[in-house]
């Protein structure tokens, strides 16, 4: 996105070495975007989607201290969300729900049997008593939320966190909830197709690939540089596919799902947007409640 004219006086973000400028509330992160009536640089998680571009929260709250008339009745997101108080409610009630359960795992370790993900036990020939394949389908939601190492939760929230707080920003909290859980579910269900039945997983990794993905349709659809997400992205990739030990099944399908989610989020056209976002969600929802099914019936 080209960059638009130097605003009013007092409107001008500080100037980084390629010329871009940081979000008058965030200095430090750049942002090609502006309010589109008081030409203030706006972050993601300033943006507030207007009818025409993007307006900083001031001119939504009807100009505080500059003089404007309130932007809209009803500010939202820049995919159409709400736009709340606190724009990372939903991340740190889900980084809260990880650690609660982390907390009661050190305390039980046999609640890790009963959370993890397990596609049939015993194996084949005997017919499955535990296990997803068994009627356990809890499971697909459970292992999300599941984490025995500090190491593994210590990782998968500093990420939850790093993403979370401005896709929830940007999305708005139902679509940014909505997001997550079928990013994890998606991943889920990948690891329950492909790997072994007796195999046993847990984390919130697919979740947060699913994050990382819509994190790149994200930056894509604002014109921001691609690179730092792309590295990052690729690193972690590496250490999916390099390390043993880790559901690798998880991330892949966490991811695809989070880039088919976000991009239908944020590409949906303003007369269809909801028909376009959860028709989208929907879509992959169904997805991956067929695999569950015909998984199921293969192990029966």
């Amino acid at each position: 996105m080209d960059q638009a004219p130097g605003g009013p006086q007092g409107t001008q973000g500080p100037q980084d070495a390629h010329g871009l400028p940081g979000c008058y509330r965030h200095p430090d992160r750049e942002t090609g975007v502006r309010c589109t009536r008081c030409e203030r640089p706006i972050c993601p998680e300033c943006m507030v989607s207007a009818s025409v571009g993007f307006q900083c929260p001031e001119c939504v709250r009807g100009g505080s201290g500059t003089g404007h008339a309130p932007a809209a009745n009803h500010p939202r997101t820049l995919a159409g969300g709400t736009i709340a108080r606190d724009p990372r409610l939903i991340t740190k009630l889900l980084i809260l729900i990880n650690v609660a359960i982390f907390i009661a795992i050190q305390a039980d370790s046999r609640l890790v049997t009963d959370l993890t993900l397990i596609g049939a036990w015993p194996p084949a020939p005997f017919t499955p008593t535990q296990g997803v394949a068994g009627g356990e389908w809890y499971r697909l939601v459970t292992s999300m939320f599941a984490h025995q190492e500090l190491w593994h939760i210590a990782f998968n929230m500093l990420s939850l966190w790093w993403l979370g707080g401005p896709l929830e920003a940007a999305l708005g909290r139902v679509r940014y909830f909505s997001l997550y859980m079928v990013s994890g579910l998606a991943g889920s269900a990948l690891t329950y197709l492909i790997a072994s039945p007796s195999e046993q997983s847990l984390g919130a990794s697919g979740a947060i690939y699913g994050l990382f993905g819509a994190t790149a349709v994200l930056v894509r659809r604002l014109n921001y540089d691609m690179r730092p997400v792309i590295a990052l992205l690729v690193i972690n990739l590496i250490f999916t596919f390099s390390l043993s030990g880790i559901a690798w099944q998880a991330h892949v399908g966490g991811l695809i799902a989070g880039v088919i989610v976000a991009y239908g989020m944020v590409h949906a056209p303003r007369e269809r947007r909801a028909l376009v976002q959860w028709g989208t969600c929907g879509a992959v929802l169904l997805i991956v409640i067929v695999t569950i099914v015909l998984r199921t019936a293969a192990l029966a």
